[in-house]
């Protein structure tokens, strides 16, 4: 009885700190299992003076949901730095890493991310757990827009631009593309700043700062593989921007994000880095700008009596419907 009872304890997202360990090796283990299981997409390792504040983004919502002491602050931090082959003794500069293990059977891969603060390295942890995320374009929730987004990766050439802010879901989408088109008959390579997810059938590349094997480099090369289809990470400057243009006109599909807000920004972002308009008129066939929608949880969603009254606010007619809203539950970590 007693022990059934702990294991509901453990299995539990907001359980008590009480009940993690003290040792910093299994402290930072169980903080990242937890971190998988109830599948939380970045980590916040915060030092303040009193220890360590740990938050977790969950349903693009941060919360906090451990207090770490200060007795325990450099060893935890130090323990992360070491999973991620970062230089320990290194606490002034920004440094970037990654840690690759397995959690239920299933490999998942986190970027690490230090940063110096007053009182310590801040480090941030992004969890990319490709067992968690279902890469099917059908299931995105785009609506009457997917027919349009299909018919449009599956021309030979020219270029889909994918724009939102951080978080927004925009690699998702990227690979969902990617794992639709992908075939035997197709040779499809990627550029990307890190690899986040492993498509069985796709060439993926991942830059390298410090051998100078940049976007743009890499994508030159690229070029010369004899590509049907190019994914580009991201457009970051005028010569990424160029080389992608240049082979969305010479018969390569390029996939690729920008960082903009909507969808006309893209063009006017594009025009900015220095290409010139007619050639983003000729190249670029289709942007899609996205957003996340937080949904709500099947377990606790209950009838919303206040549905007509917000629509009649917002200055819509009523409309017939089944509105339920989510009220919080284990489930759903409320």
């Amino acid at each position: 009885m007693i022990y059934s009872q702990l294991s509901r304890l453990l299995a539990d997202p907001n359980r008590p700190e009480a009940l993690l360990s003290s040792d910093p090796v299994r402290l930072v283990q169980e903080l990242m299992d937890r971190a998988v299981r109830t599948k939380v997409s970045d980590l916040h390792f915060e030092p303040h003076e009193q220890g360590i504040t740990v938050r977790f983004r969950q349903d693009g919502l941060l919360k906090v949901v451990q207090q770490i002491p200060l007795r325990l602050r450099a060893e935890v931090l130090s323990r992360i730095k070491v999973m991620a082959s970062l230089d320990i003794a290194e606490r002034r500069r920004p440094q970037d890493g990654r840690i690759r293990f397995q959690h239920m059977g299933n490999a998942v891969d986190i970027r690490v991310s230090s940063l110096p603060t007053e009182h310590g390295e801040k480090i941030v942890l992004r969890v990319l757990d490709q067992s968690s995320v279902d890469l099917d374009l059908k299931k995105l929730g785009l609506g009457e827009r997917l027919g349009l987004l299909e018919g449009v990766i599956r021309q030979p050439y020219g270029m889909v631009l994918i724009t939102g802010p951080t978080g927004a879901g925009k690699s998702t989408t990227l690979y969902s593309a990617l794992q639709q088109i992908r075939s035997p008959q197709v040779n499809i390579t990627t550029v990307e700043d890190p690899i986040e997810y492993r498509i069985e059938g796709v060439v993926q590349t991942a830059v390298k700062p410090e051998i100078d094997l940049t976007f743009a480099k890499a994508l030159r090369s690229i070029l010369r593989q004899d590509p049907n289809v190019i994914m580009v990470g991201e457009i970051r400057d005028l010569e990424t921007a160029q080389i992608a243009v240049r082979a969305a006109l010479t018969g390569h599909l390029v996939l690729s994000t920008l960082h903009t807000n909507d969808a006309p920004s893209a063009i006017t972002r594009l025009v900015d880095m220095g290409i010139e308009p007619f050639l983003v008129s000729s190249a670029v066939f289709m942007i899609v700008a996205q957003r996340l929608v937080r949904r709500n949880c099947p377990e606790c969603a209950q009838p919303d009596p206040r549905a007509q009254a917000l629509l009649k606010l917002l200055g819509e007619p009523p409309q017939e419907g089944d509105w339920r809203k989510g009220v919080g539950c284990p489930a759903c970590a409320h």
